[in-house]
């Protein structure tokens, strides 16, 4: 059973002394200087469309009149008609809305109140009009740059007031993705650390919020465009912000410390920040901004300091030192407080503030310098403090104390009070009720000049009140700490000065507490069954009870079923929904008592099956011999459920070093209770037990007692210990930190030593604290050091370390490699050797040598807009290397540099090497023409010539029907031809043509060609009917698109099928024939030329004509039409299908009714582009509720404090963002065809690696550089389609 107090005895102590620590106050009906009770801020910036309001409110006795100063002149409000002041108030308002400008009211105002007591002043408030301005207007070109370059968008906002909020959107007001590589500067600039494909946009969009008058401002788009022909290599990381090795800031206490630090690189540095000499303060400081900007909240002087930000990643680091300055505006340290003297008393009023500069002290009186004040011989002024002697009532007035620096100042009023007044007591309540065994408080507030003094009497003729019984407080509270039913009584409070005295009677009454002696107990019950619970109570006659139930904590339904008397509640049908816990709670004006019990509702009863479970917990755990390395664990077994228990694990937990997490120490045998457990030094362990059988685990067992064991000395060092430099004059050593597990004790340090090896006898060492890295500065540039890193703690230090050898920074190599030879050993390889450099040259670990070549420039290339470079690493200490995939008949240079982990050092001269003349390239043939008895043969010269070409070789051969060859014929052709007329040929008949071009190597690569000469109609009329139209010339008309045959017309059916004309689109083909036989099949074959793969299509004998799916565009084909009753007879042409798109983009641009289209689409919008230039000149404000309907961004949206709608945008510019409707591809790129500028030609080198022999072991790229060039030489042509997306 729950039994509990609600209210526990002390409770009211606490509450009734925090009444105790007040301000001693005069009472309102007696005279008193004037004091300010509130006032506006000291820097007070105002909405300019609502009017505005400064507060200042005072009391005193008489009350206080109310003047303002503005600007250090008196202001006199009743002759503005905009300001009002407040009745009984300073409180001035400035009524903007009715045709005022804030802007005419900015200044500073100071607010006085004066009665014949004194006059207090407030705090100078400076008012100042928010301000919202726009972005001046510029002009921002298109930003195209290589995938990996850094880059800055700059913000640049305007410098509003209060500042603005920045932050980047797209034009579809949604906010840009930032993460460790793009992210916003404090300053809103976006930097990119290194740019991709993925940030290619069209609208970057910078705003300002400003959150005062509700208004977002844009700047005008910028458009980036991120190139991907020429990535740029990976790079260590540079800062971007801030500038340089150093830099300095200052802040003020209290205020937020921002440090930023933003790095490129590629790939991406990672940040880091620690601070020289000390550790961050954990519960002050923040990361943000993807770790790129340092918080520390709530600054102080300890602040102060050099802190380091540190950028990486895998191509090497930087480091940059931001020294904090802590300064301090005046802050309290002695605040004045108000002084009520009676005539002839002392005081003294002390004013202590400090700051940084330290603060000078300045002393008014009634808001006039000291010094100007008329002189009073009770009062002198030493500094800090005002000293005040034998006071007389004229020396009450108002003291002020301002204290300043260039930071601020601090401002307080204190008045005082000379007062000649007897006692008189405040408070006025006369009955105590407090329940026994509990503190009394019996409150004695009193009033008098002097101030009275307090004493208490019990009783009717008693002596005043004193001893161990009784706690007398300084405002005269009376304090029974215990109270018993005999501290009950009268007691008699009495206030005395000079003047007189005054007194009170208060009665103290002890109560009974209230008492549950009948408690509700667990109840089990049947669903639909019924239950009561009982709670029965005492309590003091004198006083009222309550009684209420809960269940669960909450109140009871409202339920027929539900029914209670005084101490009795009653539930009838009972349902699942009934279960919990039901508490009776007894409650009087004093106290309140509670009892729970617990409701279960179960089925009804049946005989419940044998079955096995998972053991119940273990119980009763118990430590015994006790050492400082081992303790014995013994438990009680839980019941096993039918499943006997295998075994049983054991667990601890580190509350020290690691609370709440179990970690496993051991496993035991099922039929063990006991297990003796090895121990670590100085932690604190609890153990728990877990029992397993064959269903699973039991809970989890209550933890054992606590056990702390004895510190030690550390029993292993930290691992992972490596010294690498980051400069080329430091080394760092760094290590993986130990657990405080491992820690054995107290201060776990590390002992960190080093020295130079082979040269240094004595090691140096320093402690440091419980971090992972050390820096040592000064060292020699790349020289081995030994190095150490031992734990230590309070007790001592671990055992000897191991000795592990590190190496001090590298620097760029010094030395390029000499005697750089070639051997070209064949038209694409050669041998490449060098010398390598001295060792202590290289300053750093030597990764190998890196060979860079490209083609030399001559009279055909001079002209080239880029040179393209290859780059190949050898790794090792190599001499020599194979450089692959060479052109015959080219001149290459080359030069060789050396490699360390900082980068290459200076290169070799160059080498000038050409490789020897080739076999040509592929040579191609075309059919040109054709006729009964020859055929015409072109072509191109080979691409790559390799040489000088000596001849060409053509060799052919017919085919006869059966598909045998006749024996070749070879004819040689001179090199400067490119056509040859092949006569004296067979009429109707295949030929097969071999081609290739030589140079004085030899022959090059050969290609093929198959033709068929034209057949002779005289010849053709022995075997068909006479022609129609006799005599006439046949033309023959061949395209890119389509293919056209006129025969011969004939005036009866041909006796196989003859081909009339085929017409070719990009992907099909129509063939139409001559010929009808619906007595027979016909059968179309056809397969692109140069291939063997035909294909056969079954048609019947009725049909002239078949089209032909499924072809590539672009491509040549031969087609055959037959019939199964003469296959040896068949018609055959060829064609080519068209290029895709090619006709179609021709044909729409040259259309009449296309460029009236395009006419009236750019009239269209040359008219909306004049209204919306209108529109904007009226105003520069629009709404954009819909736009946030549409587009809604919580974190940008600025609420209205009355019905929290969005505010207003303002665009700076003339321009806003146009929605996007062009043409442009989905990946933000746009072709470019025929320009012999082409990007492409930019590549980046990637290191490759061969063997000696010159197989190829690693990667293998180009890398190509710019040369400057003059002139544009784009040949794009313009077009309507162009034009169009021009202005979409």
């Amino acid at each position: 059973m729950l039994k509990k107090r609600l209210f526990p005895s002390r409770a009211f102590l606490v509450l009734v002394l925090c009444q105790l620590i007040t301000a001693l106050e005069v009472p309102l009906d007696l005279p008193q200087p004037p004091t300010i009770t509130h006032q506006s801020p000291k820097n007070y910036i105002v909405d300019p469309r609502e009017n505005i309001v400064i507060q200042c409110a005072a009391k005193g006795k008489p009350p206080p009149s109310f003047t303002w100063t503005r600007n250090g002149t008196h202001f006199d409000t009743e002759k503005d008609p905009l300001v009002t002041m407040k009745p009984n108030s300073g409180t001035l308002e400035i009524n903007i809305m009715n045709g005022g400008k804030a802007e005419a009211y900015e200044g500073e105002y100071q607010c006085t109140a004066k009665n014949d007591r004194g006059t207090a002043v407030s705090n100078v408030i400076f008012i100042r009009q928010s301000r919202s301005p726009l972005w001046t207007k510029e002009k921002i070109e298109p930003i195209v740059i290589q995938k990996g370059m850094p880059l800055v968008l700059p913000c640049k906002p305007p410098k509003g007031l209060p500042p603005p909020i920045i932050f980047w959107m797209d034009n579809f007001f949604q906010r840009l993705p930032q993460n460790g590589r793009v992210s916003q500067g404090l300053n809103g600039d976006l930097y990119f650390s290194n740019v991709q494909p993925e940030d290619t946009r069209d609208f970057y969009i910078c705003y300002a919020r400003f959150n005062l008058t509700q208004t977002i401002h844009q700047k005008q788009p910028i458009s980036l465009k991120v190139l991907t022909n020429s990535p740029v290599d990976n790079r260590p990381p540079t800062f971007l912000m801030p500038i340089g090795q150093k830099s300095n800031k200052t802040v003020l206490k209290d205020e937020v410390l921002l440090l930023e630090c933003i790095a490129e690189g590629l790939p991406t540095p990672e940040l880091r920040w620690n601070k020289e000499g000390a550790e961050l303060p954990s519960n002050r400081v923040f990361y943000e901004n993807f770790n790129k900007t340092l918080k520390i909240i709530g600054v102080s002087e300890e602040d102060a300091g050099k802190y380091r930000c540190s950028a990486q990643n895998n191509r090497g680091s930087i480091h940059h030192v931001i020294t904090v300055i802590v300064k301090a505006a005046p802050y309290w340290i002695t605040k004045p407080e108000n002084l009520i003297l009676s005539p002839g008393d002392d005081g003294t009023l002390i004013c202590r503030a400090h700051g940084n500069p330290a603060p000078s002290i300045t002393w008014l009186i009634n808001g006039v310098a000291i010094e100007l004040a008329p002189n009073d011989p009770s009062r002198v002024v030493d500094g800090d403090a005002v000293i005040f002697t034998k006071v007389q009532e004229r020396a009450s007035a108002v003291f002020q104390c301002n204290t300043s620096n260039i930071y601020g100042y601090v401002l307080a009023n204190a008045f005082v009070n000379v007062l000649a007044e007897r006692p008189r007591i405040l408070s006025s309540q006369k009955i105590y009720q407090v329940i026994a065994n509990r503190p009394a408080l019996l409150h004695c507030k009193s009033f008098g000049s002097p101030v009275p003094h307090i004493e208490w009497f019990k009783g009717v003729q008693s002596s005043v009140l004193h001893g161990n019984d009784y706690v007398f407080h300084d405002n005269g509270t009376l304090e029974v700490p215990v109270a018993q039913k005999d501290s009950s009584g009268t007691y008699t409070c009495v206030a005395r000065n000079k003047l007189g005295t005054d007194q009170k009677i208060i009665e103290l009454e002890v109560k009974d507490p209230t008492m549950i002696i009948s408690q509700p107990e667990y109840r089990v019950v049947q669903r639909y069954g019924s239950v009561s619970f009982e709670c029965k109570f005492k309590h003091d006659p004198t006083l009222v009870p309550e009684v209420m139930w809960l269940r669960n904590n909450s109140e009871l339904p409202v339920d027929e079923r539900y029914t209670f008397e005084k101490e009795r509640l009653m539930i009838k049908n009972i349902t699942e929904k009934d279960k919990g816990m039901y508490t009776c709670v007894a409650n009087t004006t004093l106290d309140s008592v509670s009892a729970s019990a617990e409701l279960s509702v179960v089925e009804p009863t049946q005989p419940p099956p044998v079955k096995t479970d998972r053991p119940d917990p273990s119980s009763d755990l118990e430590l015994t011999d006790r050492l400082d390395r081992s303790v014995q664990l013994s438990w009680v077994p839980g019941d096993d459920n039918n499943s006997p228990i295998t075994e049983f694990i054991i667990e601890y937990e580190d509350v020290m070093h690691e609370p709440g997490v179990w970690h496993l120490h051991s496993k035991v045998s099922g039929t063990q209770a006991t297990a003796t457990l090895t121990l670590s030094p100085y932690v604190n362990y609890a153990f728990r037990v877990i029992a397993v059988n064959e269903i699973g685990r039991s809970d989890q067992s209550e933890s054992s007692e606590r056990y702390m064991t004895k510190a030690a000395e550390p029993d292993t060092n930290p691992s992972g210990v490596k010294g690498v430099g980051t400069e080329p004059d430091n080394l760092v050593i760094t290590w993986k930190p130990m657990k405080g597990f491992d820690s054995n004790g107290p201060g776990l340090q590390y002992k960190v030593s080093w020295r130079q090896k082979d040269f240094d006898e004595e090691w140096t060492s320093v402690p440091v604290a419980n971090v992972s890295k050390y820096i040592v500065s000064g060292t020699p540039t790349f020289v081995p050091y030994e190095i150490t890193v031992q734990a230590m703690n309070d007790l001592g230090y671990a055992p000897e370390p191991a000795v592990v050898i590190g190496h001090s920074g590298e620097d760029l190599p010094m030395v390029a490699p000499g005697n750089v030879e070639v051997d070209v050993i064949n038209t694409t390889l050669a041998k490449v050797q060098w010398d390598s450099v001295p060792l202590t040259t290289v300053r750093g670990h030597l990764q190998g040598y890196r060979v860079y070549y490209w083609k030399a420039q001559n009279k055909t290339n001079r002209n080239q807009r880029h040179i393209e470079k290859w780059m190949l690493t050898f790794a090792g200490n190599r001499t020599h290397g194979m450089l692959p995939g060479l052109q015959p008949n080219t001149n290459y240079v080359l030069n060789v540099r050396v490699v360390n982990g900082k980068g290459e050092g200076p290169s070799s001269k160059d080498k000038y090497f050409e490789t020897p003349e080739g076999v040509p390239s592929m040579a191609f043939l075309h059919i040109s023409h054709q006729t009964p008895d020859s055929l015409t043969l072109t072509w191109s010269p080979p691409v790559h010539p390799n040489g000088v070409l000596t001849q060409y070789t053509l060799k052919y051969q017919s085919i006869n029907a059966t598909h045998e060859l006749s024996p070749p014929v070879e004819i040689t052709i001179p090199a400067n031809e490119t056509s040859y007329i092949l006569k004296n040929l067979l009429q109707n008949t295949r030929y097969k043509f071999y081609f290739y071009a030589h140079t004085a190597v030899g022959p090059g690569s050969q290609s093929t060609q198959e033709a068929i000469t034209a057949m002779d109609e005289g010849k053709m009329a022995d075997f068909l009917p006479p022609a129609v139209g006799a005599g006439k010339d046949s033309s023959f008309a061949t395209s890119t698109v389509m293919y056209t045959i006129h025969p011969t017309h004939f005036r009866a059916h041909p006796v196989f099928p003859l081909i009339k004309n085929v017409t070719a689109a990009e992907t099909s083909a129509t063939v139409v024939w001559n010929f009808e036989n619906i007595d027979t099949k016909l059968f179309v074959k056809y397969v692109e030329l140069n291939k063997e793969d035909w294909k056969e299509e079954t048609i019947n004998g009725t049909r002239s004509a078949f089209v032909l799916k499924g072809l590539s565009p672009g491509t040549s084909y031969k087609v055959l039409v037959y019939s199964d009753d003469h296959a040896d007879l068949y018609s055959e042409e060829t064609f080519q299908t068209g290029p895709a798109m090619a006709s179609r983009q021709v044909d729409i641009a040259t259309q009449g009714w296309f460029i009236g289209l395009m006419c009236a689409v750019a009239l269209l919008i040359l008219v909306l582009l004049i209204v919306c230039f209108i529109r904007r000149n009226k105003g520069g404000k629009y709404p954009v509720k819909e736009k946030e309907d549409a587009h809604a961004d919580p974190e940008i949206q600025p609420m209205k404090e009355d019905d929290g709608t969005f505010g207003e945008y303002s665009d700076g510019e003339d321009h806003k963002p146009l929605k996007k409707g062009s043409r442009t591809p989905s990946d933000r790129t746009v072709k470019k065809d025929d320009s012999d500028d082409s990007l492409v030609d930019y590549g980046e080198g990637v290191n490759g690696q061969f063997n000696e022999d010159g197989s190829f072991i690693g990667q293998y790229s180009g890398k190509k550089e710019k040369e400057p060039v003059e002139g544009n030489e784009s040949s794009e042509a313009p077009s309507p389609v162009n034009a169009m997306n021009s202005f979409v």
